[in-house]
């Protein structure tokens, strides 16, 4: 059955309404299966960080890339750094955007913990972030963004890209484990 007949009317003119950039550019993207190189899609990619929620969230970003004082960066739900952050991942803001690249750089420098490769709700006194605050679902979510985001191209940050998802995925083995020894009672 197509999209069409579930949704009872195709949806696809509302989408592409100039309203909204980062809907407008997934329609052409992700349903309309443009490439990004069209020029439908370059227009609409520009016109996400000229209007819209992205340049509104960014006009509010600190001078030192944040959005909130580094020890608040995760704790500050939902208008810290963290948060901002994965919002203007999942909003498609431009990766080659100089404030962009301030925000990835201030998660690596207070949240990226040194020691484990994963991201810390609190910053450590000596640089990155706190082991003792590291989380899996904030790794995957700044996994998530930091890729999105471009990080996981560059070589230096590639590096801890890849390292968080390892950190993830041991997290997520001893999480299988636990439910495997609990489906069998031997927990």
């Amino acid at each position: 059955m197509s999209r069409q007949a579930t949704l009872r009317a195709d949806p696809t003119d509302w989408l592409l309404k100039e309203v909204n950039p980062s809907v407008r550019c997934f329609t052409l993207t992700d349903i309309l299966e443009q490439s990004p190189r069209t020029r439908a899609v370059v227009q609409a990619r520009r016109a996400i960080m000229a209007r819209g929620p992205v340049p509104a969230i960014l006009r509010r970003q600190n001078p030192d890339g944040g959005w909130a004082p580094p020890h608040r960066l995760y704790t500050s739900k939902y208008w810290g750094t963290v948060w901002t952050l994965i919002v203007l991942a999942e909003l498609g803001a431009d990766p080659d955007d100089e404030r962009i690249q301030k925000a990835c750089d201030h998660i690596l420098e207070h949240s990226w913990s040194r020691t484990s490769g994963g991201f810390s709700t609190h910053p450590s006194k000596q640089g990155g972030g706190l082991e003792s605050s590291v989380i899996p679902c904030l790794t995957g979510n700044m996994v998530f963004a930091l890729a999105r985001l471009g990080r996981a191209q560059d070589g230096t940050h590639g590096v801890r890209v890849s390292t968080h998802v390892w950190v993830s995925k041991k997290d997520v083995d001893l999480l299988l484990e636990g439910v495997n020894d609990l489906a069998h009672g031997r927990v």
